[in-house]
C-alpha cells in the first residue's frame, strides 16, 4: 500500500513539474509578445499568472518533502527528487523574469522602440525551446539529451551580446532615447538568464541520471 502511494506521488510530482514548465514557457512569450505588439492586457496577464505558477510551485515543493516519509527512498530516487527541487526553482526563476519583461513591456507601452526587436523575439524563441527540450530530457531521463540541450545557451548569449553593444553605441549617440535603450537592454539580459535556468534544468537532469554533478553554463 505505501509502495503504491510513493509512486502516485512520485508520479504526480513529475507531472506537476511538467504542468509547471508549460505555465512559465507561455509566461515567456506572452511577455516578449506582449512587448513587441506593445500590448499591457497581455503584459498583465501575464503578471496576473504568476500567482497561479507560485501555487503550483509551492505545491511541488510540498510533494517533495513529503516523499522520503513516504518510504525510505533508494539512491536514485534521492537524485530525482533533489533534482525535482533545483528544476522546480529554476522554473520559478523562469517565470519571475518574464513577469519582469511584463512590466518593461507595460513600462514601455506608449514608446516607440529605437529599434525593431530582432534578437529578443530569437532569444525567447530558444531559451522557450530549452525549456521544453530540457523537461523531454527530464521525463525521459535522458542526460545526452540534456547536454545538447545545454549548449543552446550559447546561442542566446551571443545574440545578448551583440544586442547590448548595439544598444550601448545607441545610447551614446542618443542620449535623449536612453530610456527605451535601456528597457530593451534589462528584456535581453532577462532572457539571458532565463537561458542559464534552462542550462541549470539540464545540469540537474544530468545529475539526475548519471549521479554526477556537471556545470553546463
Amino acid at each position: 500500500m505505501v509502495q503504491k502511494q510513493y509512486h502516485t506521488e512520485l508520479v504526480n510530482v513529475q507531472q506537476n513539474v511538467l504542468r509547471l514548465s508549460k505555465l512559465a514557457n507561455a509566461a515567456i512569450k506572452g511577455s516578449v509578445g506582449a512587448l513587441q505588439d506593445h500590448d499591457v492586457e497581455q503584459a498583465e496577464a501575464v503578471i496576473k499568472g504568476d500567482a497561479g505558477i507560485d501555487d503550483l510551485s509551492a505545491e511541488i515543493e510540498t510533494l517533495c518533502m513529503r516523499l522520503p516519509a513516504l518510504k525510505p527512498p533508494v539512491a536514485r530516487d534521492l537524485r530525482m527528487i533533489e533534482a525535482v527541487i533545483r528544476i522546480n526553482l529554476d522554473i520559478e526563476r523562469m517565470s519571475d523574469l518574464a513577469v519582469d519583461i511584463a512590466k518593461i513591456a507595460i513600462a514601455t507601452n506608449d514608446a516607440k522602440h529605437v529599434k525593431p526587436l530582432i534578437n529578443i523575439p530569437i532569444m525567447a524563441h530558444i531559451a522557450c525551446e530549452m525549456l521544453d527540450d530540457a523537461l523531454l530530457a527530464f521525463g525521459e531521463s535522458n542526460s545526452d539529451l540534456a547536454y545538447e540541450i545545454a549548449k543552446r545557451d550559447d546561442e542566446i548569449d551571443a545574440l545578448f551580446d551583440q544586442l547590448r553593444r548595439v544598444l550601448l553605441t545607441f545610447m551614446v549617440e542618443n542620449p535623449g532615447k536612453i530610456g527605451n535603450a535601456s528597457h530593451l537592454t534589462s528584456v535581453a539580459q532577462h532572457l539571458e538568464q532565463i537561458g542559464d535556468h534552462a542550462s541549470n534544468i539540464c545540469e540537474s537532469v544530468a545529475y539526475m541520471v548519471t549521479g554526477y554533478r556537471v556545470k553546463l553554463n
